[in-house]
């Protein structure tokens, strides 16, 4: 019953005592019990989620928003006395004392943590192949990956074993996983979510955003994460919006620009078929639909490889087995205990960033690398400016493939990171951006990217929903 209601209808129902928490809690918990196995979402599942559903029935009268709404949690996002890993062994064992704010939020809002989703460790990947525990399988083909880093989010979702998921987005960790498993997925506007309690990657591209069934559902749960928070520097102080107002609006006349640098050359065929019949689907909806050339996107992949390993060698520093997290058992001196430590307790990927990233700031180097393509994330930011000069709306696809077999990429980092070629240059600029199903190729979902001006949340909302009434996806997989 539940796996056909969204997250938005069950909120109605709970409302009107049609439904009880625990029946929807019980039932979600039922339901990872009996396919988590293939999938592998979660890491860790919140032993407490029943009795807190319970506990919420005895509050009914409250009217709370999320009032006993399960809810998934990517695990690099602090969850109290929940543990919180990073998908790394080098925090197996760490349990916050603390929430993120956007936990926080959520729970006051009356919400149910279901557990902590499987990612690529500290969020550094595409495939969720990078996990120090194990990989998580796509719903839709076990045999395939669900995307990265937010996978165990997005593939949680779409098996129907969340109605919804908080997921981050550094380079597309939440729009291309959703692609990938059929499912909506955002990245809000740079400091309109709060990042406090999200465990840092790369400080100045991080965004915290939901994966949801159906827009409705993104709108209804982004209305709940946003808002200032003084404990993050990089909060906008900004009175954010009701998102949900932004549904139903009318599409007729908007000037949607379709990047050209992220629709050609590296896209799948078929990829590229769902894409322009989406476009067809805007112009038939009174949207204007023309090509345009943003040329320094061209740079943007080998940009985002300097600057998010750069920040990443710094935020991982404080990995060093003294304060918390794992320390090696065996070490002469404390030098041999540090590299140890790291050695052990960071995965392939991790360590081949931290180096990367290490290199590109070093003595000699940090000009030619770092400041470089800090020069070129500017040129991106300014020509994103003079795109929304004219239009409305940017789109493209959201990756470049459909979902790609469990151990295709892991022997080749650079074939890896061409996954993320289309979200990218959204992070390095600070805005939003919306992917929605459009499509099956292969019999695998396809991703359709919105990208929005900065706050623009409200304009891609609104495309992102005509478009899902208009495309009708309905598809989901046979678990």
């Amino acid at each position: 019953m539940f796996l056909e209601i969204s997250a938005y209808e069950l909120s109605e129902k709970i409302g009107k005592g049609e439904v009880f928490p625990s029946e929807v809690t019980q039932f979600y918990l039922q339901r990872i019990e009996k396919i988590d196995g293939k999938v592998r979402a979660f890491l860790t599942l919140n032993e407490k989620a029943l009795d807190e559903a319970r506990k919420m029935e005895k509050k009914a009268s409250e009217k709370r928003s999320l009032f006993g709404i399960p809810l998934a949690v990517k695990d690099n996002i602090c969850t109290r006395n929940l543990r919180t890993t990073c998908a790394s062994r080098i925090l197996a064992d760490f349990v916050p004392v603390y929430d993120a704010t956007v936990v926080k939020r959520i729970k006051e809002e009356g919400a149910v943590i279901l557990g902590k989703t499987n990612m690529d460790e500290f969020a550094m990947g595409s495939s969720t192949e990078n996990s120090g525990f194990h990989p998580t399988h796509n719903p839709w083909d076990l045999q395939r990956v669900p995307g990265g880093s937010s996978g165990g989010s997005a593939a949680a979702v779409a098996a129907g074993e969340a109605p919804w998921a908080l997921g981050s987005d550094t380079g597309g960790s939440i729009r291309q996983p959703a692609a990938l498993c059929g499912v909506v997925g955002m990245k809000p506007t740079y400091g309109l979510v709060s990042r406090y309690g999200l465990v840092a990657f790369a400080s100045s591209l991080d965004q915290i955003g939901p994966i949801t069934r159906d827009v409705r559902d993104c709108a209804f749960l982004l209305n709940h994460l946003v808002g200032h928070d003084p404990r993050d520097s990089t909060s906008y102080p900004y009175e954010p919006p009701d998102y949900l107002k932004s549904l139903g609006r009318d599409i007729k006349g908007m000037r949607i620009g379709v990047v050209t640098e992220l629709s050609g050359e590296g896209i799948e065929e078929e990829v590229k078929d769902a894409f322009y019949k989406t476009l067809e689907k805007l112009e038939s909806l009174g949207a204007s639909v023309e090509e345009i050339s943003l040329p320094s996107f061209e740079y943007a992949l080998s940009a985002y490889y300097i600057i998010a390993p750069a920040e990443a060698s710094s935020n991982l520093a404080r990995y060093d087995g003294v304060r918390y997290g794992y320390c090696t058992e065996k070490a002469e001196d404390i030098w041999e205990m540090y590299k140890k430590t790291r050695r052990e307790g960071f995965g392939a990927e991790v360590k081949r960033r931290i180096m990367l990233g290490t290199y590109a700031l070093s003595a000699g180097y940090y000009e030619a690398y770092y400041g470089k393509a800090q020069k070129i994330r500017t040129l991106i930011i300014r020509d994103f400016e003079k795109a929304f000069e004219k239009f409305d709306a940017l789109v493209s696809p959201t990756s470049p493939t459909v979902a790609f077999k469990l151990g295709e990429k892991v022997e080749d980092p650079l074939k890896m990171y061409m996954s993320d070629v289309c979200t990218i240059p959204v992070n390095l600029a600070g805005l939003p951006a919306i992917s929605i199903p459009c499509g099956l190729s292969q019999g695998l979902p396809v991703g359709f990217q919105i990208i929005g001006r900065s706050l623009g949340e409200e304009t891609i909302i609104s495309i992102a929903y005509a478009l899902e009434k208009e495309i009708g996806f309905k598809e989901r997989p046979s678990l």
